[in-house]
């Protein structure tokens, strides 16, 4: 059965694979060339039967090996052949529907449960994210303002591009970083933009990273951060912004979420909510991703999140679609975890390491391939609290004077 998918679905490069009796046959034709060897039968079996979830196990565990070319040239092939031919075995198209009608489920992140799954990933060591992100440990898009950018500047670039969209106008205003990873942002914003900033996140590993970056800083009267779920907010801000944490939300608590945004919202207020998510509609979450990587994530399409912001009550005032800045920011990281990962294996090891390999590689293709991008949504309870043009954010940003650099705050030691 594999042959046969293989044969009728790779079209573009050439994928070789040894089987377990020895037996090499060859897919496709022309370069980019991709050899694999698939160690056992059982492997070969699982694999045909589900893709999705047993590629990447099979390779974690050493019985897909990748004998010429990387696992990212692997998933290059694999999804972009995918992309063009649909290739999905009517099996393999069977269990997405399943997993698509059972998201509900997959997706239960009441208080209790998105603890549990913010530990499983971002209570990891710290040191781990100090060998493959930047310097100021932004999990997230990057934004490319220019092809050759470092990661460094792309990293600022981004957070100069939220910022910008928050509008600023006064000293003082307070602000609310919803899910603030290890402080980066809030700090620049805290610096940068004169104000007041309590970020609220679920991992006691960031938690305690942001409050001495703070400390380290000087800034810990204007930088303040919580272990706080978001249903638990009270108080009232005058900007709001969330970054890479609405993919943990979960489609069946965006009523609860927008609703306690606009409870928390200013009415002159601002918010910029920064996610990953679908082109393409409705879906659902990897089944490798999500039982390895991000338990209870989803990646929303558009239509999933402005009618429930519409119901809410509040105002949509600008949506911009990053296409394949993620992927790039993606490939950085991927060329960082590899120049560390004999320090990485030494963390943990030689599983996880290709666990995280396959992660980052197939993340990348999937915005490449899959209709992955990222939203920046802008929005408001009122229509009078931005500017009546654009033109703002390009005075915020300083577009006129000289290129982002890299931030000037310290990272923790």
């Amino acid at each position: 059965m594999l042959n046969f998918l293989l044969h009728r679905y790779i079209r573009r490069g050439t994928l070789a694979v040894r089987f377990p009796n020895g037996k090499t046959r060859t897919y496709g034709d022309g370069a980019p060339c991709v050899a694999i060897a698939i160690k056992d039968t059982a492997a070969l079996v699982s694999l045909g039967m589900d893709p999705d979830l047993k590629l990447g196990e099979l390779y974690m565990d050493g019985r897909i090996e990748v004998e010429e070319g990387t696992v990212v040239d692997l998933l290059d092939l694999l999804m972009g052949n995918m992309a063009v031919t649909g290739g999905a075995s009517g099996t393999h198209q069977a269990l997405r529907l399943v997993r698509r009608a059972l998201r509900t489920f997959a997706q239960w992140n009441p208080a209790r449960a998105a603890r549990a799954h913010a530990h499983h990933h971002y209570d990891l060591s710290g040191r781990l994210y100090d060998l493959f992100l930047d310097v100021s440990r932004q999990y997230s898009c990057a934004y490319f303002a220019h092809d050759n950018d470092t990661l460094e500047i792309a990293q600022a670039e981004k957070k100069r591009h939220i910022a910008a969209k928050l509008n600023f106008n006064r000293a003082g205003l307070k602000v609310l970083d919803i899910g603030c990873g290890w402080g980066g942002l809030a700090m620049d914003i805290a610096r940068e933009r004169a104000a007041n900033v309590l970020g609220i996140t679920l991992s006691t590993e960031q938690l305690a990273a942001a409050q001495e970056l703070a400390r380290q800083n000087g800034l810990a009267e204007r930088a303040k951060f919580e272990l706080r779920d978001y249903r638990a907010l009270t108080g009232t801000f005058d900007r709001i912004v969330s970054v890479g944490m609405f993919e943990h939300v979960g489609a069946r608590y965006y009523p609860q979420y927008f609703a306690k945004v606009r409870e928390v919202l200013a009415d002159d207020g601002v918010m910029l909510l920064h996610t990953i998510g679908r082109a393409d509609g409705p879906g659902a979450t990897n089944a490798w991703i999500r039982k390895y990587i991000f338990p209870g994530g989803y990646a929303p399409a558009l239509s999933e999140v402005v009618p429930i912001i519409e119901k809410a009550g509040l105002i949509v005032t600008d949506v911009e679609v990053l296409r394949l800045h993620y992927a790039k920011t993606l490939s950085e990281w991927q060329k960082r975890f590899q120049a560390n990962r004999a320090e990485i294996a030494a963390l943990y090891d030689e599983r996880f390491c290709r666990m995280w390999e396959f992660y980052l590689a197939g993340a990348e293709m999937a915005f490449r391939h899959e209709h992955q991008v990222v939203f920046q949504i802008q929005i408001a309870k009122r229509v009078d609290s931005l500017p009546l043009t654009r033109d703002y954010m390009s005075h915020a940003r300083g577009d006129t004077e000289a290129a982002a650099k890299p931030a000037r705050v310290k990272a923790v030691a």
